[in-house]
C-alpha cells in the first residue's frame, strides 16, 4: 500500500512539472530536523574558555546532551552533582549554545560552578635544606683604654662556637686586665658568660637549648636567665614563613579577565584569570591600616574597581598557629660577676595560640618554691581600628598575693601611628625576677602614649608621654616633642624637646644633617638643657665601605660647664679584622683608645680569618684550585686561597644564598660540572660548599686506516679503559676524556668494519695534547 502511494504521488510530481495549474512543492526541511537524532564531536568553550576538544554531544530532538563526567572534567560542578547524560537545557543556570559552522558547543554557566583559583604565594621563597658543617668559630673584640689620671686596662671579650649536624655549642665570656697602677672595682682575669648548647628542629620547627638560656616572654611579662633546659617554637628557621595573618580578597570572574591590584595608590601586581571564584592572596607585606583597590578588566575592556580597606598587624597569630616556650631550671645569680652562681630551682611557660585570624590568646605561668604566677591574655583586632591588648596576671609570694593588669591600644597608618601601654600592679605582685632579688620591687604602674604624623612635605611630627611609678613611690613623668623634615638633597632637619613635668625648664635640641656624596656627613646640633645651659656641636663623619676600607669620624662641642668636648676616630676594615683607635674628652683629661674585632674560622683543616661573624657563614672550596673567583648575590667577594678555600662570612641562617664560582681562567683540562649552587645554613654555624672540580686527562687523536687514509666521518670510538664513545670528526679527528696512561681503542668503522688502536699519553705536551696519525687496525 505504502509503495503503490509512493508511485502515485511520483507521477502526479510529473505529471504537474508539464501542467501550468500544478502546487508548487514543500521547502526542504530544517537543519535540526535533518538531524535530529545524531552524536556531534564538538570542542567544548565554557564561559569563552576553552576545556576540550571533540566532546561527543548527543542531539536527540533539537535537545543537546552532554556526559555529566565530561562536564566535571571541564571543571563544571553542577547542582545536585547529576550522574550520567544530562539535558543541557534542562539545567537552570546554564546556557548552551550550538556553533554549526565553527562546531562549537559553547556554555555560559555562573563562576561559582567554576573551580577556586589561589592568586599568589605567601611565602617568600620555598623552604630549604638546611646544612651544616664540622667545624669551629671563635670571635674576638680586644678594647684598650688609657685615661689621663685614670690608667689602663685592656678588655678581651670572646666567643667560641663548636657545631656540626648534632648542634650549635657556643660559650662567652670576657678576658680583663688593669696596667700602670689603675684602680678598679671590676674583676680582673677572665668571667664567663653564658654557656649554651641549641639544636633547632627545622622540620618541626622547635628549638632545645641546654646551658645558659633566657626564658621566653610575652609583652607583659618578664624574661630571666637561668641554667637549665628550655623548649621552644622557632619560626625563625623557616624565613618563607609569614606568621601573621594577611588581607585575602574574594570574588568571581565570568569571563577571563585581567586583575590589577593597587595597595595604597601604588600598583602591585597583575594576573591573568580564568572564569570562576577567585582568592587573591599576593598581597605585599605591610604592616597597619591601608587601602586596596581591586580593579578588573574583561576581553571588551570593560572594567570595575572595587575598593577593600584592611588592616595588618605582625602582633597577631594566623589562625591555626602556636608559638610558646617552655623552661626549667636555677636562677642566675650575678650575671657578669660571678662564673658559676645558680639560685633556686624555677620554670617558667608561655603560649600564643591564633584563635582566629582577629584574635591571639596568649597565656604565662611561672613557678617556684615561693612563687607561684598565671596570667591570660590576647590581642584582638578591631575591624580596620587598630589592635586592642589586655592580660591579667595573679601571683602569690612568700605568702603575699598580688594582681598585674595590663592594656593597650596600637594603630598604624600610612599618616598616623598610635601607641598606649599600661602596666598597673597591685598588692604584693611578684615574678621570678623578685625570687632571688628581695631588695628589690617592681613598678606599681608604667603608663606611656606615643603618637607620629607623616605631614608629607612637611615633615614628620612625633609626641610622646611617659608616666611611671616606681615601687619605692616616687613618680617620673617625661614629655617628648619632636619635628623632622627633608631638605634639598639627602639633607635633613631634627627637632626636639623634652620635659620633665612639674619641671617649668625645657630641653630642646635641632639639628641639620648634611650628606656628601663623596667625602661623608656633616651635621650641626644645638641644645638647651632644662638648667639653662647652651650646648653646640658640630660632626663630620664617613661610614667604613661595606666591602671594606676606611672609615672616620670627627666631632667637637662647646658650651656647657665642662668645656670644650673634642672626639676623633678611625676605623679600618680589612677582610680579616677591622681595626679602630681614637681619642675624646676636653682639654682637662683625654681618653685614647684602640679596639680589634674580627673571627677566626677552623673548618676543612684550614684557618681562615675574617670580619666579626654574627650568624652563619660558608666556606667555599674549589677542591685546590686557587684564585678561582667567588661571587655571593652575584657580587664578587674574593678569590680562593693556595689551598682552594673562600671564607664568605656575612650568610644569614636559613637563607637560600647563591654562590657561584668562575671558570675562565682555570686550565682546560679542568672539569667544571656545577658552577652556581644554592645553599641555606643552619644558625650560628657554618658550611663547606664544595664545587667538585677536577682535573680529566684528554687528548685529540688523528686516527688513519692501514693506507694512511683517516677514518670517515661518523666512525664510532669506544674507548675500553673508561667506557666512554666518542665520533670522528672531520679529518679522522677524534677527542677523548678520561684516559689513562695506556688506552685501547675499538673503532666501528662508517664504511662498515672494525679496528683497533693502541696508544700510551706523551708527557710535557700540554693538558690537551694532539696525537697522531695513530694507525687503526
Amino acid at each position: 500500500m505504502r509503495a503503490a502511494t509512493h508511485r502515485v504521488w511520483l507521477g502526479l510530481a510529473v505529471l504537474g512539472a508539464g501542467l501550468a495549474v500544478a502546487d508548487e512543492l514543500p521547502p526542504p526541511p530544517a537543519e535540526s530536523a535533518a538531524i535530529a537524532d545524531a552524536t556531534l564531536y564538538l570542542d567544548l568553550l565554557v564561559n569563552q574558555v576553552g576545556k576540550a576538544e571533540l566532546v561527543p554531544v548527543q542531539q536527540r530532538a533539537g535537545r543537546l546532551y552532554l556526559s555529566s563526567e565530561v562536564l566535571r572534567e571541564a571543571g563544571v560542578r553542577l547542582p545536585g552533582n547529576p550522574q550520567g547524560e544530562v539535558a543541557l537545557e534542562g539545567i537552570p543556570g546554564l546556557h548552551a549554545d550550538y556553533d554549526s559552522q565553527n562546531q562549537r558547543l559553547l556554555l555560559q554557566v555562573p563562576p561559582s560552578w567554576l573551580p577556586d583559583q589561589q592568586v599568589g604565594d605567601r611565602g617568600l621563597y620555598p623552604a630549604s635544606d638546611n646544612r651544616t658543617s664540622f667545624g669551629a668559630l671563635f670571635n674576638y673584640d680586644a678594647y684598650l683604654n688609657d685615661t689621663d689620671d685614670g690608667g689602663t686596662y685592656l678588655a678581651a671579650w670572646n666567643e667560641l662556637r663548636l657545631f656540626d649536624t648534632w648542634g650549635t655549642f657556643s660559650t662567652t665570656g670576657q678576658w680583663r686586665q688593669s696596667f700602670n697602677g689603675a684602680q678598679s672595682d671590676t674583676r680582673q682575669g677572665f668571667l664567663r658568660y653564658d654557656t649554651t648548647f641549641r639544636y633547632t628542629d627545622e622540620q618541626r620547627l622547635l628549638s632545645y637549648e641546654l646551658g645558659d638560656v633566657v626564658t621566653g616572654a610575652l609583652p607583659w611579662t618578664t624574661s630571666v636567665r637561668v641554667g637549665g633546659v628550655q623548649l621552644s617554637r622557632d619560626f625563625g628557621a623557616r624565613p618563607d614563613l609569614v606568621t601573621y595573618p594577611l588581607p585575602a580578597f574574594a570574588g568571581e570572574a565570568a569571563v577571563p579577565t585581567s586583575l590589577d591590584l593597587f595597595i595604597n595608590g601604588y600598583k602591585s601586581s597583575t594576573t591573568e584569570l580564568q572564569p570562576g571564584p577567585y582568592t587573591l592572596t599576593n598581597v605585599p607585606f605591610i604592616n597597619g591600616a591601608g587601602e586596596a583597590v581591586v580593579v578588573t578588566t574583561d576581553a571588551l575592556g570593560r572594567q570595575v574597581s572595587t575598593t577593600l580597606p584592611f588592616y595588618v598587624t605582625s602582633s597577631l597569630l594566623a589562625k591555626g598557629l602556636s608559638d610558646f616556650s617552655m623552661a626549667a631550671g636555677s636562677l642566675r645569680r650575678d650575671y657578669a660577676v660571678h662564673d658559676f652562681a645558680y639560685g633556686p630551682g624555677v620554670a617558667t611557660a608561655s603560649l600564643r595560640h591564633g584563635l582566629s585570624d582577629y584574635f591571639t590568646v596568649e597565656t604565662h605561668a611561672e613557678t617556684s618554691e615561693s612563687l607561684a604566677l598565671g596570667g591570660l591574655g590576647g590581642n584582638l583586632r578591631v575591624g580596620t581600628f587598630g589592635v586592642l591588648n589586655a592580660a591579667v596576671a595573679q601571683s602569690r609570694f612568700a605568702g603575699e598575693s598580688g594582681q598585674q593588669v595590663a592594656l593597650g591600644y596600637q594603630y598604624n597608618s600610612r599618616r598616623l601611628g598610635f601607641n598606649y601601654q599600661r602596666i598597673e600592679r597591685r598588692g604584693e605582685y611578684a615574678d621570678l625576677s623578685l625570687v632571688d632579688s628581695p631588695y628589690t620591687r617592681l613598678s606599681r604602674r608604667s603608663e606611656q602614649a606615643t603618637v607620629s604624623v607623616n605631614l608629607d612635605r612637611y615633615g614628620s611630627l612625633g609626641a610622646g608621654l611617659f608616666d611611671i611609678r616606681a615601687g619605692d613611690g616616687s613618680r617620673t613623668r617625661l614629655l617628648n616633642l619632636s619635628w623632622s623634615k627633608p631638605l634639598w638633597g639627602n639633607s635633613s632637619l631634627y627637632l626636639s624637646a623634652n620635659r620633665d613635668i612639674g619641671d617649668s625648664q625645657w630641653a630642646v635640641q635641632a639639628q641639620v644633617v648634611v650628606p656628601f656624596d663623596l667625602r661623608g656627613t656633616l651635621s650641626f646640633s644645638a641644645e638647651r638643657s632644662k638648667d639653662g645651659q647652651d650646648l653646640q656641636r658640630v660632626n663630620y663623619s664617613r661610614a667604613v665601605p661595606v666591602g671594606g676600607g676606611v672609615g672616620y669620624n670627627l666631632g667637637y662641642a662647646s658650651g656647657g660647664s665642662s668645656g670644650a668636648y673634642r672626639q676623633a676616630d678611625l676605623t679600618w676594615r680589612l677582610q680579616s679584622v677591622q681595626l679602630q683607635a681614637g681619642l675624646y674628652g676636653s682639654s682637662e683629661q683625654m681618653t685614647r683608645w684602640a679596639d680589634a674585632s674580627g673571627s677566626l674560622v677552623l673548618m676543612d683543616a684550614g684557618v681562615f680569618a675574617a670580619n666579626r661573624i654574627d650568624d652563619a657563614f660558608v666556606v667555599v672550596s674549589t677542591a685546590g684550585y686557587a684564585d678561582v673567583p667567588v661571587r655571593y648575590e652575584n657580587q664578587l667577594v674574593g678569590r680562593t686561597d693556595r689551598n682552594g678555600h673562600l671564607l664568605v662570612p656575612y650568610s644569614s641562617g636559613y637563607y637560600r644564598g647563591k654562590y657561584e664560582i668562575d671558570p675562565m681562567d682555570l686550565p682546560a683540562d679542568v672539569l667544571v660540572p656545577q658552577v652556581e649552587q644554592r645553599v641555606a645554613v643552619r644558625r650560628n654555624s657554618g658550611y663547606l660548599l664544595e664545587f667538585p672540580l677536577r682535573r680529566v686527562l684528554a687528548a685529540s687523536l688523528v686516527l688513519v686506516d692501514g693506507k694512511q687514509q683517516e677514518l670517515k666521518l661518523g666512525s664510532r670510538v669506544l674507548h675500553q679503559e673508561s667506557g666512554s664513545e666518542a665520533v670522528v670528526g672531520w679529518d679522522g679527528l677524534v677527542y677523548l676524556e678520561n684516559l689513562a696512561p695506556d688506552n685501547h681503542l675499538r673503532v666501528d668503522k662508517a664504511d662498515g668494519g672494525q679496528c683497533t688502536v693502541a696508544f700510551r699519553l706523551p708527557e710535557g705536551q700540554g693538558p690537551i695534547p694532539l696525537i697522531g696519525p695513530l694507525v687503526c687496525q
